[in-house]
């Protein structure tokens, strides 16, 4: 049987009762959690202006949750590089690259990753479709700068200025530089990532359709761009692993109901315990909808959940799945500790 790789992708949930602080520490346990288990990598995400979702920084948290494991691979899913200047992603992993060498990954998406009045804020109230047209060359930048040659920039002749060029380096003495990955939930990044012959992902945890599509657009693109080597990518997908079905639809029941509320336009604030969430009673709509967003969802005991993550492998075509480990807490877990998250990792690891 073909081995099949585990990651994680966290969010960082902030959940009722719950400080930031507390957030943080019981992202810190999941990662030593992961890193125990010989998870390949750890992924932070970047989300902004919410009472949901502690990850607002991902070069901040890398620092955190690379300092406090030993072995597993730290990265961002994904840095929003529309909302910051290439030059000082470059630099902040470039620095993540030497402070913690062959364990960095950089992640890089085009999504706000937050609401639009925040995104105004975030890129200085740049137009999205401007900041869409600089995304390509920006990528390109990023991956010029961190390199240990560095890049160049040429500044024209004016206002009685003669021509420069500049060298622009990343950091002083770089011996390396970590692996770019494109991130998206559209055809937009697949093709940019074959054009450049980067390691791609397709957000099927968030996304749920067009998975296949979007790999097949992008494995297409590589063969016809003729690069080295062969195409890179993995799936990620909602898990919640529990000793039983119906536990692991019990724990999973908080992160749905704040979906839910997500897509709908209603408070995406801290989220419900697992006891309130059973109490919740939804809608028809809202019911349906929780139907159609929770089909791709992984949920269930150990052995259904692994057999359903390497039948996802087989179809998609891929030997690494990245889970965002989905299962909420109860009334009676530690604020600073995610024992149903940490669950979710130790029994996939051993079904697998």
């Amino acid at each position: 049987m073909t081995s099949l790789a585990l990651s994680v992708l966290d969010l960082i949930p902030v959940r009722d009762v719950q400080t930031t602080a507390q957030a943080l520490r019981a992202s810190v346990e999941l990662a030593r959690t992961a890193d125990r288990l010989g998870y390949r990598r750890y992924w932070v995400a970047e989300h902004h202006n919410t009472r949901a979702v502690a990850s607002t920084n991902p070069p901040v948290l890398i620092a955190l949750l690379a300092s406090a494991t030993e072995r597993i691979r730290v990265g961002s899913g994904g840095v929003m590089l529309p909302n910051h200047a290439p030059l000082v992603v470059a630099e902040q992993f470039a620095l993540l690259e030497a402070a913690h060498p062959g364990r960095i990954d950089l992640g890089i998406g085009r999504a706000p990753g937050t609401d639009p009045v925040t995104n105004w804020v975030l890129r200085h109230g740049m137009e999205e479709g401007a900041a869409v047209q600089r995304f390509e060359n920006d990528v390109t930048e990023v991956m010029a700068m961190m390199h240990p040659d560095g890049a160049a920039i040429s500044l024209p002749a004016g206002g009685g200025r003669p021509a420069r060029h500049q060298a622009l380096l990343a950091t002083p003495h770089a011996v390396d530089s970590p692996p770019v990955w494109l991130l998206g939930s559209s055809d937009y990044s697949a093709r940019l990532a074959a054009k450049l012959g980067l390691p791609y992902v397709f957000a099927h945890h968030f996304a749920g359709q067009g998975t296949a599509e979007a790999l097949s657009l992008y494995r297409h693109g590589w063969r016809l761009a003729e690069h080295p080597g062969s195409p890179t990518t993995f799936l990620t997908v909602n898990v919640a692993v529990a000793p039983t079905t119906e536990e692991a639809e019990r724990l999973a029941r908080p992160h749905l109901l704040s979906m839910i509320a997500l897509r709908t336009g209603g408070e995406f604030g801290p989220q419900a315990l697992v006891e309130d969430a059973a109490e919740t009673t939804l809608s028809v709509t809202h019911d349906h909808m929780a139907g159609a967003f929770t089909q791709p969802w992984v949920v269930g005991d150990p052995e259904t959940a692994a057999a359903r993550l390497r039948a996802l492998a087989a179809e998609h075509g891929v030997d690494e799945v990245m889970v965002h480990p989905v299962a909420g807490a109860t009334r009676s877990d530690p604020a600073d500790r995610s024992p149903a998250r940490e669950q979710t990792l130790e029994l996939l690891r051993q079904a697998l």
